[in-house]
Order: structure tokens, then sequence, then C-alpha cells
């Protein structure tokens, strides 16, 4: 006698899953983001994303690379060529022999930044991450059953940060293992000095800590030249793995194009990694990576000027508002900004968005020390920037 199917209880299945995921926050970029998404009339300055196109030349050679057949797996720590290519830039521009076998290439960013939390925490392991910062940083810890301790950044009357280095000492536990630096910084635009850079990592060799850099927006600078690199200082020996990716330097956030460098001897590692992740990135994209590494100097340029434009633009604009309190950043592509005072930043970046039709991140989106601020992207043109100015002054100069 056939028995009659089991069905499932009607039960909230989320409540089985692992703690850590579901103790996943949600960003409240996408919040904000997901309110206006589909409107053309918003001029949206909240992802971390420019408003130019990739560069021809790039997408010329990964239609190439896929005539050429390039279409198949490649090795999980990325094509050869590619890691070669890595390491001619790291050398042109911040002087330093990276051999390929210290380079793993990733599914963009945040994938690098997932690896190496993978590879370097235990669960209940402490990772130091300064605050306000790029809420994935934190979640990816989190992922992997780490925890994030925030170290806020000091701001002084005129909303410039700072990060001493006694306020990271001061959060160290006998559990920390891994110091995260973002350099220059997202959201905040801070550039670690070299000297507090050598600093760091005389403390981290002391304490037998691991550096954990983000140098992803290390050319975005506009006081001073290519921001330091915690690669100038370290030995192939040192603790230390540098996540970065192709997305903002060469307008390829869709991409999914990355890299790490990680001390000699964990290529094995890092292979590993690579395959249960993502197996590889697919080849065809590898190839167009090797052009932009290759030919891309110059658009590199172009960004970081057009970047300096719109960010004169903004800072002028907004800082005659009556209350406002903005420091130019230093480094990256975003303003971090008080633009009025008592309203929350959540729910004042969801009015500037109906009532201006401008899109920003909330502070908070960043962590609780983001609170009173919201950040700008001005990776865009001086048009839409003067149009962000004019929209946000029309509703806050009333």
């Amino acid at each position: 006698m056939d028995r009659p199917a089991l069905r499932p209880e009607a039960v909230d299945v989320s409540g089985l899953l692992s703690p850590r995921v579901r103790g996943i926050r949600t960003s409240q970029i996408g919040l904000v983001a997901d309110r206006g998404r589909d409107d053309p009339d918003v001029v949206k300055l909240w992802i971390g994303e420019g408003d130019l196109p990739t560069p021809p030349f790039i997408v010329e050679a990964a239609h190439r690379a896929m005539q050429a057949g390039h279409t198949r797996y490649a090795t999980s720590l990325g094509l050869p060529r590619l890691r070669e290519a890595l390491g001619a830039y790291h050398a042109r521009h911040w002087g330093v022999a990276i051999p390929p076998d210290r380079f793993a290439v990733t599914a963009g960013g945040m994938n690098a930044v997932m690896q190496a939390a993978q590879a370097l925490l235990e669960p209940g392991d402490e990772i130091i991450i300064p605050s306000p910062a790029w809420p994935n940083l934190g979640e990816a810890v989190r992922v992997t059953g780490g925890v994030p301790v925030s170290v806020p950044y000091r701001v002084d009357a005129e909303g410039r940060f700072s990060l001493p280095l006694a306020d990271i000492e001061a959060a160290l536990t006998p559990r920390t293992r891994v110091i995260m630096v973002n350099s220059p910084s997202n959201p905040t635009g801070w550039i670690m000095p070299a000297d507090e850079m050598v600093a760091l990592r005389d403390l981290a060799r002391e304490r037998g800590l691991w550096i954990l850099a983000d140098e992803v927006y290390a050319h975005f600078t506009y006081d001073g030249p290519i921001a330091p690199s915690f690669l100038q200082i370290c030995t192939e020996h040192d603790r230390l793995i540098v996540a970065n990716t192709f997305s903002k330097n060469w307008a390829m956030t869709g991409w999914r194009a990355g890299w790490l460098i990680f001390p000699k001897g964990l290529a094995e590692t890092f292979a590993k990694l690579g395959q249960y992740n993502t197996t590889s990135i697919p080849t065809f994209v590898q190839h167009a990576a090797v052009t932009a590494l290759d030919e891309g100097d110059g658009f590199i340029r172009t960004m970081v000027e057009r970047c300096a434009e719109a960010r004169a633009i903004l800072i002028d604009g907004l800082s005659r508002l009556p209350g406002a309190s903005i420091a130019p950043p230093e480094g990256a592509f975003y303003l971090m900004a008080r633009l009025v005072e008592d309203e929350p930043s959540l729910p004042f970046a969801l009015r500037l968005l109906e009532q201006a039709k401008v899109g920003v991140a909330p502070g908070t989106a960043f962590g609780p020390e983001g609170e009173g601020f919201v950040r700008l992207c001005y990776a865009i043109s001086p048009e839409l920037a003067r149009e962000a100015v004019r929209r946000i002054t029309g509703l806050l100069g009333r």
C-alpha cells in the first residue's frame, strides 16, 4: 500500500539557517537605492561606482578573447600572463617586486576580502576595523565566524578624520588576529600616513598579528602622489594580505575581477580557496584585465582628474549650506558630509531622495559611527555634480 507523501509544515525556514548567515545585516545603501534605482530622474550618488562606461579598448580585448576561444576554465590562481601583468603594474606604480606566485585573481574586491577572511579567521577571532567602514568588510568577517571590532576614526571640528595608532592598540585583545586598514578609506577619504604604516607594521610584527590592507582607491588622491602601500614597507614573509580590484580604476564594476597579494609560500592555499569559491573568474575577462593593466594608466589619470573636479564642485556648493560640515577628503571618491543637524542619517537620505531626487548613502550604513553623515560618490561628471548641488541646496537652503 502506497504511503501518502509527507509534507513539510508551513514554517519559516529562515530560522533553520546557520546563525552566522541569519545574522547578516541588510545594507542601508541598498535599502535607499532600491527606492529609486529605476527612477531615471534621480541623481544617483549612493553606490561606489562611477558613471563612465568601461573603456572601449578593454571591452574590445574581451571580445577578441572570446572570439579566440578563451571561454574555458582557467587555473584558480589566475592566468600566468595576468599575474605577470599585475607584477609589472605594482612595480611601475609602487616600485615593488611581487612575483606571480604571490598573486591570486578573485571575483572582484569583495571575493578578495572574503578569501582573506576565510584564510585568516577561526570562529571567535577578532579583526580590528576602523569605522565608519564599508559595510561588506564586517559582514564578510561575520560570515566566516570572526568578530569585527570597530575602532572609530576621530573627527576634528572641521570634519577631518584621523586614526591614532594608540586607538588601534587599545582595542587589541588576546582574541585579536587581524588589523584591517582601508586606505584611502571608503567612506571617509582618510589616507594612512607612511610613517604610521611603518608603526602599524612594527606593532603587527611585535604582536604576531596580520594586516589586511584594502588598497582599492590608491590612485584616487587629491593633495599628493599615489597613496603609499604596505607592500613598500613589508617583506614577502610579513603577515600581510593586500586586496584590490579592477572595478574602480578602469570602470569595471560589473566584470567582477580583483586580486589578492599574499606572503610567500601561500600560493597552494589560495589556489584551493579560489577553486572552492569560484573555480576561476571568466577567462576572457582575465585577458581583458591584462589589457587594462598594460594600457590603462591614461584612463586612470582621466578618472582621477574627473573626480577631482566633481569633488571641488560638491565641496564648494554644499559648504555654503548653513550648518554644513564638510572636510575635503584626501582620497577615494566619496564625500562624507554633515548637511543637517538633529536628523538621523537614514530618514534624511530617504527625504533627500523623495524631495530632491538625489540618492545618497546614509552614514549609518557604515556603522553607528556614521550617524549624522551622508556619503556622496563623486566619481561623476562635473555637470552631474552641479545638478546634485543645485537640488540639495534647493531643498536645504530654503
